[in-house]
């Protein structure tokens, strides 16, 4: 019997699409772009004119007010994105269009203006809102339904995204803060080149994915003009009300770009052992650095939770996501009254509060992009997925108002306040499980290993 040579698409690595590696590599390498931006992004704004590396000289209000709005219109631009992709261009062609206009963004930010400033800002988020919401869902299409690798697939992805995030702050950051703010910016834009290029050279690996569901096919037709059942919208229902913790997760989380990212500037001891001060803007790679070392061990994690019969639905481990990161804000807390008696805190108080962080995210992000991919209707799958984006985007804006208010409330009843409520939230989702998991409809139970006869169907149907 002939042995026929799979297509590039069907291809595996790993025990995955090898579809997902590209997806992997290109988000990476976008992530790099923008999280080197972020790390510099305040410290530029607050830095003074005088100074040989003269930023714009704003007030730490000022600065954190920019950094809520910025961080909100990057992630909400992420609805007309998935709006474009379901209606217009594909998810596919629409991450093209997205990291064509990063590269445009990010290459401008790195000229020495106020204008180029704000201009490449407004690339950046067009760039985004066109990529992020889009190149998720791109994820999600790689698997057929009640696949068990989903999941550890958007783990996977997830730590691409962290590799990304976790040299750019200290690549970007290291040049940003020692040389000159603008060639940190530079940096940012050549990640963002790379980025595209992989994502150009990979489409072979992508063909069945990400395209436009098209009113001249009678199938696709069929999909885009059935009215959504009773079913579809319950699942709706709770998708939107896990948008409503995912608003609170990044409110909260969000303060590392802000006002942790400005603590660790101003009032942390970075002096490592008296050899050399460790810059600021190098903790915000903290994060990315546990979620690479850790994002696996997590993903394994729940999965033996779930083979072992105990409650794993994806609403359950975001609300343990929101407790795990809210108690890593006693750790700031006690970092404050630190500052408070000696002048200074220590660096471990960051460390320790971006480890649980870190844990939570595990338990909550990656695992939210999964569970849209599991519940939305396909007709709607990147715009929900833009959604999902947006409600991101509101936490980051209410992150820079929380942060601004510490200027006026004072930090340790910012970080204490967090601690305590956010944790006293997941704890409340956690009682109101079953009503939750009803409105999913069984949407994650049944989940297994897909077997070859299985997977070639899934192929076959060319979803």
């Amino acid at each position: 019997m002939a042995i026929v040579e799979k297509a590039p698409h069907q291809k595996e690595m790993f025990g995955h699409p090898v579809g997902l590696y590209i997806l992997f590599f290109t988000e990476m390498w976008e992530r790099f772009s923008y999280y080197g931006m972020r790390a510099l992004f305040t410290l530029f704004l607050v830095a003074e004119t005088t100074s040989s590396n003269a930023g714009f000289g704003w007030s730490n209000d000022e600065a954190l007010a920019l950094y809520g709005w910025y961080t909100m219109l990057v992630y909400v631009s992420s609805i007309p994105g998935g709006w474009i992709a379901d209606r217009l261009l594909g998810q596919k062609k629409t991450v093209m269009l997205g990291g064509a206009l990063l590269c445009i963004g990010h290459a401008v930010l790195a000229l020495n203006s106020e204008m180029t400033f704000y201009l490449g800002c407004l690339f950046i988020i067009l760039g985004v809102g066109c990529l992020k919401p889009n190149i998720s869902s791109m994820v999600g299409g790689l698997y057929r339904p009640k696949d068990e690798r989903r999941d550890l697939g958007f783990y996977i992805f997830y730590m691409g995204i962290n590799i990304g995030g976790f040299l750019a702050p200290i690549v970007c950051g290291y040049v940003g803060e020692n040389i000159n703010w603008h060639y940190g910016f530079g940096l940012a834009a050549i990640g963002m080149f790379i980025g595209q290029a992989v994502y150009v050279w990979g489409q072979k690996y992508l063909v069945n994915v990400g395209n436009l569901i098209s009113r001249k096919n009678e199938k696709d037709r069929e999909i885009l003009d059935r009215p959504l059942t009773d079913i579809e919208k319950d699942r709706i229902k709770v998708l939107l009300i896990s948008f409503l913790l995912i608003i609170l997760f990044w409110a909260a989380f969000e303060q590392a770009g802000g006002l942790m990212n400005l603590y660790a500037s101003q009032k942390t001891d970075r002096n490592f052992f008296g050899l050399f001060t460790i810059p600021a803007s190098v903790f915000q790679s903290v994060n990315s650095f546990f979620i690479i070392t850790l994002a696996t061990a997590v993903g394994a994690f729940w999965l033996k939770w779930r083979k072992k019969g105990r409650e794993s639905s994806s609403m359950f481990k975001i609300a343990v996501g929101l407790i795990i990161m809210a108690l890593g804000f006693g750790f700031m807390s006690a970092a404050s009254v630190q500052y408070e008696n000696n002048g200074s805190s220590a660096m471990y108080w960051l460390i320790l509060a971006y480890l649980f962080h870190t844990i939570g995210e595990l338990c909550a992000s990656p695992v939210s992009l999964s569970y849209i991919t599991k519940l939305a209707p396909l007709k709607y799958a990147s715009i929900i997925m833009g959604l999902y984006w947006a409600a991101t985007g509101l936490g980051n804006k209410v992150a820079g108002l929380i942060g601004q208010a510490s200027q006026e409330l004072g930090e340790f009843e910012i970080f204490t306040g967090i601690a305590i409520i956010w944790s006293l939230i997941g704890f409340l989702v956690i009682a109101m499980l079953k009503p939750l998991k009803r409105l999913a409809h069984g949407a994650e139970e049944g989940e297994k290993k897909i077997s070859d006869e299985e997977a070639e169907d899934f192929e076959l149907a060319d979803h």
